[in-house]
């Protein structure tokens, strides 16, 4: 079994450098060693970072508000209502989810299906263990391609949604070269057996200001995701009626440059602390991007979706909770309650930098 590390050096004995988005490829998706296959527990205090869903049952309560209203609202004659979460880690958001809506909405529970999206057999034990009392209404695929085939649904009609996907897709970073006036792409290379950035050639990037290049600092750094951006077509095109979600911390295209992001957005986290050697000890730290949602918002319109909204996240969820709140199955406000919704939407916790776009069809 060999770890990411050595896969990496490997790759990059054959071809002198790799793209970053190669090394990022590497580091966390690496068959059974990458960091997504080897850490369960990196989620939560106790991890390498904290998330809406770690914070409490509350999140996936109020989504599980949400998406009844939506279903309902489709007027779907057949009996499945399939909710489709692409990545779902170890499951817990979705048992948070189907807890609430056996509890609230038991005619509406009785005919969801929930299909979890997870191509790593690994991860799909996880979450297998952690909705085991669900069983008859979860079913995983592998990617789109086997939903179609598995369930005969070239088209679904229902609600597809991913939290904290799209960051952890890999992707590629270029740099300014202010003295050439050209961007070029950074690249892992070795040196004495140690990762290292190296600049290759590109012309992949290119920013439509020369105002904006002639004020750029040298090797301000951007990223961009070709693959979020390709996944997220292919998600579309399956969706024949009803919503698309994604919620994750990122920025629009507008916010891409700014004198606070010269090294860009992308980040390594161990233990709750931000670790600056973005190359060191791959598959042991958690590597993430800020989500460009205007690049998603129109790849998505380009597959025939239309935008309904694009919130932050603090706009999306208490939006729901003035709904919710006029509901009295949703229950009473409580002390925990609150603690839960302060840490997803207040701007020193999760609320500052997450948004939420839905998009529809």
């Amino acid at each position: 079994m060999k770890m990411p590390a050595e896969i990496i050096r490997e790759e990059i004995a054959k071809n002198r450098v790799i793209p970053f988005a190669r090394f990022m490829e590497l580091a966390l998706y690496c068959p059974e060693t990458g960091y997504y296959e080897t850490n369960k527990d990196n989620v939560g205090r106790a991890g390498d970072f904290i998330t809406s869903v770690s914070t409490g049952e509350l999140f996936g309560e109020l989504l599980a508000f949400q998406f009844a209203e939506w279903l309902q609202a489709l007027s779907i004659a057949d009996c499945r209502l399939p909710i489709v979460e692409a990545g779902a880690h170890d499951g817990k958001l979705a048992a948070d989810i189907l807890t609430w809506l056996k509890k609230n909405r038991a005619e509406l529970f009785s005919k969801i299906e929930y299909w979890i999206l997870e191509p790593s057999l690994t991860r799909q034990a996880w979450q297998q263990e952690t909705l085991k009392k669900f069983t008859p209404h979860v079913r995983w695929f592998t990617d789109f391609e086997n939903l179609k085939l598995e369930t005969n649904s070239p088209k679904l009609t229902g609600i597809v949604f991913g939290n904290e996907l799209l960051d952890a897709f890999p992707v590629h970073r270029y740099g300014w070269d202010a003295k050439n006036k050209n961007w070029f792409e950074w690249g892992v290379a070795l040196a004495d057996e140690k990762f290292i950035w190296t600049k290759m050639q590109s012309s992949e990037f290119r920013v439509q200001s020369s105002e904006l290049e002639a004020v750029l600092p040298d090797n301000y750094t951007v990223e961009t995701s070709p693959a979020a951006e390709a996944w997220w077509r292919a998600a579309a095109g399956i969706l024949g009626r009803g919503k698309w979600l994604a919620i994750d911390y990122g920025h629009t295209a507008a916010e891409v440059f700014s004198p606070g992001r010269e090294r860009g957005t992308l980040r390594a986290y161990q233990r709750h602390h931000r670790c600056d050697d973005l190359l060191a000890n791959p598959g042991e730290q958690d590597l993430t991007a800020h989500v460009n949602f205007s690049a998603i918002q129109k790849a998505g319109e380009a597959a025939g979706l239309t935008t309904e909204s694009f919130f932050t996240q603090p706009q999306f969820l208490t939006r729901i909770l003035g709904a919710a709140m006029k509901d009295k199955t949703f229950g009473d406000w409580n002390a925990k309650r609150t603690r839960q919704f302060q840490t997803l939407t207040h701007p020193e916790h999760l609320g500052r930098a997450f948004r939420v776009l839905v998009q529809s069809k």
